[in-house]
């Protein structure tokens, strides 16, 4: 299989050199912008717009030169700012197959010291745009993205789904890894969720979504790669921003973020520091009903759980970055976050008999005492050689996680009559450390005919201790619950190499690459007086290839073909290896599984882009081992365990349109129908299911005025079955207005979910001898007011460092 693999790629590659020998080198606009003297001008602000959409901005260099290289065939404009001058505009520049490039002649500005105002340059970008291996999605082109937070952006954009549990999804498919600037996450479950709650919206630039990430990223993931990049700026001076919000639904929230970046001469320092007051509840109502072997009612339960979460959460993300010369650069990047909160749990269940009549009623208080902190430090190293394009990158990291969670579950058991039949507290101390260290380097150089070549190492080891310390109390007598009680220790090293080729013609574009991993893990469960140790080693080795074709059918790019192919893996959650029992309440465990394997996804998509502004995509994948979520019911207790479920196949077609509908309206609109087929062997049978849905979420946006503008969204997904869950369809409204008070600040009023239509429900399948479903009402429905102000130059781009070596293990903390 490896053999054919290898072969397939150097057949990929031999066709795309055979193309490229017949293209002309790529497109290019550049020009020179000197003062009314003819002296250079540096740190000049150029930006270049398509359609009056914001493309890209660049700063002029200590000579003047600027230049945008391989913007694709189409009409342009330039526009040159200079702080105390008139904005300079081009006539419209057109690049096609036998006008490629565009030497602008020189560009004088007429600069003077009378007025200093600051000069904005206008032009909205593209909530969408899309490139050879990911589709980008630029967060402030929406304005109901304002003051809200990460996990509420991720729900806007294209193609993902954030379920009632914080449980993000690509294109149907599970399993995504999130990366922040180029850096994962490290965490899943409640923790990413929390995390991206604590995230505003505001420190936020882009979203870019990978259903087949490159050969440069860890293969971990089958759904893909969500990397999230923050706003930062190399502007020489100092720059900033201030957001505030505040989001007043029955329960006040709020987010808040300071962003600053001073640079001079050789040093650069930047910084980002937010707040997050989290203040929600759900309201969760469960319904089952027990059968006996003729399928006759047995027994009734109903429960309704109301938790209220408050929590206070402090992100923090500074560094420095030392340009040691033109060509080397060295940088320290420290990040943090500290999270303390309270959850409780209200939690009433009423038992009946077969007839519905109560047989008794047990009323709980569940209180999670959570103190959750982490900490990473990145040192980066780069070097640009002589040869343009040829560079060298170096990181290596270091990330902790510590998880303070104490829990006091108190049970009340009643009579019909309202008589205290029994009461228990059941007490737990759950500690957890998660330690990382990685280190990777990535070498670029450029070879002839516009080729480019890219090769890289990495090592990352993961240590986690956990450890769950359960007691309980009746009678006046405690005593320690050894059942629930557990130590796990989890050990893992992955060791990865990868080589790939890529080459961006006028007319056909390639990028082939090859990753290979190496994995070795161990697992050990210390015993206790009831439960004997237990322990497990895997070793194995995969290789990942990925292929991406384009090929524009007409000079100006007008349409667009894509094609491309991946193999991923999604290695389980470090904690879902340990097999101990989590309590949620006192009917309801969450189990881990020792037994799970990695579980292995190939995808194919194929896509067609009209104009930049109405993709259509076909994308099939087919997953082996799929890890998914479980539920058994065992007299009377529901366990909710990981298991591999077997083989799943999700198909679908997907159509993302950016259409204006006038001057002042555009319409942004994405729209998905798939299905998604599995088969497995559950602990009930050979289970086979087959689910078809539908997903919409457009938005339409006016431009009312000069510094007016509106939106109207909505978002619907269909009913969705998926191996054990039919999920109801889902829907809800909203709508933003936004008032530019001057060039650097800006008030917006956002309103969320207005006629309360964001209501979850579901039915579980395939449970032995019961039925049963749940509801799920959020604090959906909220008002959301933010002021954002800027304070510095009005342009920021990238960072020269945005990368470290802190791959995919993030993603698996989960607790």
């Amino acid at each position: 299989m490896k053999y054919k693999l290898m072969a397939f790629l150097a057949i990929c590659i031999s066709i795309a050199f055979t193309f490229a020998h017949a293209q002309s080198p790529p497109s290019r606009i550049y020009g020179h912008v000197l003062d009314a003297e003819g002296k250079n001008i540096e740190f000049a602000t150029v930006a270049l717009l398509k359609d009056s959409i914001l493309v890209k901005t660049t700063f002029t260099e200590k000579d003047g030169l600027f230049s945008f290289d391989q913007p694709g065939y189409g009409k342009y404009l330039i526009k040159v700012s200079v702080v105390g001058s008139p904005i300079y505009q081009t006539d419209t520049l057109v690049l096609t197959a036998d006008h490629a490039v565009i030497a602008l002649p020189d560009i004088k500005i007429k600069t003077g010291a009378t007025n200093l105002k600051e000069v904005t340059i206008s032009g909205q970008k593209a909530f969408v745009e899309r490139k050879i291996d990911r589709t980008v999605v630029n967060v402030d082109a929406l304005i109901s993205n304002a003051g809200t937070t990460a996990l509420e952006v991720l729900s806007k954009s294209p193609g993902i789904n954030v379920d009632q549990n914080g449980i993000i999804s690509l294109k149907g498919k599970n399993g995504v890894t999130i990366f922040v600037d180029d850096k994962p996450t490290y965490l899943s479950g409640s923790d990413l969720e929390n995390y991206l709650r604590s995230l505003p919206s505001s420190s936020l630039d882009q979203i870019e979504l990978m259903t087949n990430p490159p050969a440069k990223y860890d293969a971990a993931g089958n759904g893909g790669v969500i990397n999230i990049k923050t706003k930062k700026t190399k502007t020489a001076g100092f720059n900033g921003g201030i957001n505030l919000s505040l989001n007043q639904g029955e329960l006040s929230r709020s987010n808040n973020s300071f962003n600053f970046n001073y640079r001079k001469d050789k040093i650069n320092v930047f910084g980002n520091l937010s707040y997050n007051l989290n203040n929600s509840f759900t309201d969760l109502d469960l319904n089952r009903k027990y059968k006996n072997a003729d399928g006759s009612a047995k027994s009734y339960f109903n429960q309704n759980s109301y938790f209220r979460r408050h929590g206070n959460t402090f992100n923090l993300k500074t560094g420095l970055d030392y340009y040691a010369s033109e060509r080397t650069t060295w940088g320290v990047v420290l990040t943090g976050m500290n999270r303390i909160s309270k959850q409780v749990n209200n939690n009433i269940s009423n038992l009946s008999n077969a007839s519905m009549q109560l047989d008794s009623v047990i009323k709980a208080e569940n209180i999670d005492q959570i103190k959750y902190q982490n900490a990473g430090v990145n040192l980066n190293y780069r070097h640009k050689f002589k040869q343009a394009g040829r560079e060298l990158t170096f990181d290596a990291d270091y990330l902790l996680y510590r998880d303070k969670t104490a829990q006091t579950y108190n049970n009340f058991s009643y009579l019909p009559g309202g008589a205290l039949k029994y009461q228990d507290i059941l007490t737990g101390n759950l500690p957890s450390d998660i330690d990382i260290y990685t280190a990777k380097m990535d070498y670029s150089h450029p070879l002839e005919n516009k080729w480019k070549f890219d090769a890289g190492v990495k090592t990352a080891y993961t240590k986690t201790d956990n450890i769950a310390d359960y007691a309980n109390t009746a009678n006046g007598k405690t005593s320690a619950d050894y059942e629930k009680s557990n130590h796990f220790l989890y050990k893992e090293n992955i060791n990865a190499v990868y080589l790939n080729m890529s080459r961006e013609g006028k007319q056909f574009s390639l990028q082939a690459g090859l990753r290979y991993e190496n994995t070795v893990s161990n697992g050990h469960q210390l015993g206790n007086i009831i439960k004997p140790d237990s322990s497990f080693k895997r070793t194995y080795n995969s290789l990942f290839p990925t292929v991406y074709f384009s090929y524009k059918l007409d000079t100006l790019g007008n349409n667009e073909l894509g094609l491309n192919y991946g193999r991923r893996i999604d290695r389980p959650y470090y904690q879902d290896l340990n097999p101990f029992f989590s309590p949620l309440d006192k009917f309801t465990y969450y189990v881990g599984n020792p037994f799970l394997k990695p579980s292995f996804t190939q995808s194919i998509e194929l896509s067609h882009t009209y104009k930049s502004k109405i993709t259509t995509t076909f994308s099939y994948s087919w997953v082996r081992d799929e890890v998914n979520e479980t539920i058994e019911i065992l007299n009377g207790t529901y366990y909710s365990r990981p298991a591999n479920v077997g083989k799943t196949r999700v198909a679908n077609v997907s159509v993302n349109a950016e259409i204006d509908i006038t001057k002042w309206a555009k319409l942004n609109a994405y729209m998905e129908f798939g299905k998604i087929m599995s088969k497995t062997d559950f602990y009930t049978g050979f289970l086979v299911t087959n689910g078809s849905y539908f997903r919409t979420n457009p938005n339409v946006q006016f431009k009312i005025s000069p510094t007016w503008n509106a939106e109207l969204n909505m978002s619907y997904q269909s009913k969705l079955s998926n191996v054990q869950f039919l999920l109801g369809s889902v829907h809800d409204f909203g709508a933003a207005v936004q008032k530019k008070l001057s060039a650097k600040s800006t008030l917006k009023l956002t309103a969320n979910d207005i006629f309360r239509t964001k209501i979850y429900n579901g039915i579980i399948n395939n449970l032995a001898a019961t039925e049963a479903g749940w509801r799920n009402r959020q604090d959906s429905r909220n008002v959301v007011l933010s002021y954002s102000y800027r304070f510095g130059k009005t342009f920021s781009t990238p960072a020269k460092h945005e990368s470290s070596g802190a791959d995919a293990e993030k993603n698996r903390v989960k607790n």
